[in-house]
């Protein structure tokens, strides 16, 4: 099964209909972080490149739930996408209809036209077929370049790939590419650091990691979970009961196969969970009452070093500590830093740590920097995503 790509396709005088993820901030109706739109861009430009070609982008914008709310529409968006590719994009005034079918068809070659907001409808997020095949009457072909939202079978992103010849964008390609490779065939030694707050969030990728990995690191909340299954002090930091059965297996299962779990040797602490919490140092595995975890700590830093340094493959996935509060930040920093200094392959999935390489400025220097929270979070569970098996050829 290969994934088709949009290479694989004829697009020469042909009108092209493209889903992306145009899912951006807005304040006051101006996009504040334009990183969704520029990384579409290589597949838009390539579309237009071909001879007699035309495109309709289409998107969903934040979580209106079926209801056409104005300060979802993607006009603005439709603005700053214009500016960005350097010619103008028409907007539609909907996605579906016979005014939209109308533009569509009158489209020259070269020419953009973004539809509204596709989320205006419930029959999107529904999957419904005749809401798919009226998007895909819009086009002669059919290009996924979302990988945001590849793991939801949505009309837009799994239902319209059955009514066109259908291929993935060069976003999608190069997600694909390297979670892909990761998965069946990582160069060894091959490090995984998960963090986050909630072991329930994160098993399915541990569990799918412990057949693959040398080294698991684990860091953020849902550490403390696993150091009191060992029988350790966790003060008042995050224990997830129903889940210290779960976190007793893994760990019997990493022992027995052989694989390195890394834990908090250490951590910084505070005595509440604000931005004002005082951090407080404590040099051992043990955190005393009163006393939350918030952020691991110099030992484990040491410890962590030692595994990325002589790691061929390594994936983050999730912060080591709070690292939106500045004194809790360090961890996470650190982290980033001995990623983005790895000679071997990199690759960061999953919103916070992507937040966490893009605030600290080291996004430039990883191989991949993933587009999609959820969607690369599923990936590495080795689950099938809807939206890349309708592209599979």
């Amino acid at each position: 099964m290969g994934l088709k790509t949009i290479k694989d396709l004829d697009l020469s005088g042909k009108r092209v209909i493209l889903r992306v993820d145009f899912n951006v901030p807005l304040s006051e109706g101006v996009v504040t972080d334009s990183t969704r739109i520029e990384m579409a861009l290589p597949t838009i430009r390539y579309i237009l490149d071909q001879p007699g070609a035309s495109l309709i982008v289409m998107t969903h914008l934040g979580r209106p739930k079926g209801e056409k709310k104005p300060e979802l529409s993607l006009a603005p968006v439709a603005k700053k996408f214009s500016e960005l590719l350097g010619r103008d994009v028409k907007m539609a005034p909907d996605c579906i209809g016979e005014e939209v079918q109308q533009l569509a068809q009158e489209l020259n070659p070269g020419e953009v036209m973004l539809l509204e907001n596709l989320r205006f409808y419930k029959e999107e997020t529904n999957n419904d077929s005749e809401f798919s095949k009226a998007l895909a009457s819009l086009a002669d072909v059919y290009v996924n370049d979302a990988f945001g939202t590849a793991h939801r079978a949505h009309a837009s992103t799994e239902g319209t790939a059955k009514y066109l010849p259908a291929a993935a964008g060069f976003l999608i390609e190069k997600e694909v590419a390297f979670f892909g490779k990761l998965l069946t065939n990582p160069e060894k030694p091959f490090a995984a650091v998960i963090g986050g707050a909630k072991v329930s969030s994160k098993i399915g990728v541990l569990e799918t990691l412990l057949e693959k990995c040398d080294d698991i690191i684990i860091g953020g909340a849902m550490a403390y979970t696993f150091l009191k299954v060992q029988g350790y002090e966790i003060g008042e930091s995050l224990f997830e009961e129903e889940y210290s059965r779960t976190a007793e297996n893994f760990l019997k299962a990493a022992e027995q196969q052989g694989v390195r779990i890394i834990l908090p040797l250490d951590h910084i602490a505070g005595k509440e969970f604000s931005e004002t919490a005082e951090p407080i140092s404590v040099d051992g595995i043990d955190i005393p009452e009163g006393l939350i975890g918030m952020d691991i700590g110099p030992k484990t830093l040491a410890a962590v070093e030692q595994a990325l340094k002589k790691a061929a493959s390594i994936v983050w996935n999730g912060p080591m500590g709070v690292f939106e509060m500045k004194q809790f930040a360090q961890g996470t920093l650190k982290v980033a830093e001995m990623v983005a200094s790895c000679d071997g392959t990199t690759v960061v999935g999953g919103g916070d740590s992507v937040a966490a390489v893009n605030k600290f400025g080291f996004a430039d220097r990883i191989d991949h920097v993933s587009t999609g929270g959820g969607a690369s979070l599923e990936f590495l569970e080795g689950r099938v995503l809807p939206g890349i098996a309708a592209l599979e050829s």
